[in-house]
């Protein structure tokens, strides 16, 4: 059996003891709060990128759609590499990756390369919210004992949430400074929620088993084209053969991941947890499917 150990009351003891809830909690909303801020910081910046640049309007609206695009495509995958390898460790390598990705987005040189240069490094910023994300809310899931898991969850979405609206406003007052900033200010806030992260002490539970590549692959594909199809429907139009060869492509791929994954006795990408009692947890990639099968338990 490889789900980690429960008491009767549904809670993880060693997790719970071993951790501070308090710094655990503020970590996470930290990290989280870098990818909420970012899907809406970086348009009201996109006027003076693209006169500094040079960049064309689709060029810029590439730059802005290769985030979310990566985070839709990788986010279910991040949440299994969050259940195979721990969610501390998924959460600190996306922080990482995001914080990097940001830092060079900033760096852009001003020639010939901007654009590809931008577009990259955007998708390796959602690369990282995709690992960070679900890993962050195993944590809370893990952390805090049932009777208190609700009202951490509230303040994590609504916390997070809420500092999305920060975006615009925190955009304009940088990019009065330098639009680069809009980038770079997400150096300190990943430098708290690294050091809020150590400081908690989350304790780390890895399954040992393997990552289903196939299943990784399929999965990533069918909804990167699928969300591919739908950004760029506006571009291309309705009528276009690009965007329903997406769109319909991805939904293939996505239901040859479902027929995969059902003929698999133990589907290792998004199938049940094998944990000594409950019923079986589908489609839940990170480590909160546990979390929620839970609270199921306690519901009935």
């Amino acid at each position: 059996m490889s789900g980690r150990p429960t008491d009767p009351s549904g809670s993880t003891p060693r997790a719970g003891h071993a951790a501070s809830q308090p710094l655990a909690l503020a970590a996470m909303m930290c990290a989280v709060a870098m990818t909420f801020i970012d899907q809406t910081i970086v348009s009201i910046a996109a006027p003076d990128i693209v006169s500094e640049l040079g960049l064309s309007a689709s060029g810029m609206q590439w730059v802005i759609n290769a985030y979310l695009l990566s985070l839709a495509a990788f986010f279910a995958l991040g949440g299994r590499l969050a259940d195979l390898w721990g969610p501390r460790r998924v959460v600190m390598a996306g922080t990482l990756v995001f914080v990097v990705s940001s830092v060079l987005c900033g760096c852009v040189p001003d020639d010939g390369y901007a654009l590809p240069w931008l577009v990259v490094f955007r998708a390796t910023q959602g690369l990282g919210a995709a690992l960070l994300f679900p890993a962050a809310l195993a944590v809370v899931v893990a952390v805090f004992p049932v009777e208190r898991r609700g009202r951490a969850l509230a303040l994590f979405f609504g916390l997070t949430g809420a500092l999305t609206a920060l975006g615009p406003l925190l955009g304009g007052w940088l990019t009065a400074w330098t639009w680069r900033a809009v980038f770079w200010v997400n150096v300190p806030v990943a430098v708290v929620a690294l050091v809020l992260t150590v400081l908690a002490r989350i304790s780390d539970r890895r399954r040992e088993e393997p990552l289903d590549v196939t299943g990784a692959l399929l999965i990533v594909t069918g909804m990167g084209l699928s969300v591919l199809g739908f950004q760029q429907a506006s571009a291309w139009g309705w009528d276009s053969a690009w965007t329903w060869l997406c769109v319909a492509g991805g939904l293939a791929v996505l239901a040859v991941f479902c027929r995969y994954e059902l003929r698999q006795r133990h589907p290792p990408l998004t199938g049940p947890g094998r944990h000594a009692s409950g019923p079986p947890v589908t489609l839940h990639p990170g480590g909160e499917g546990e979390g929620a099968r839970r609270v199921g338990q306690r519901l009935r």
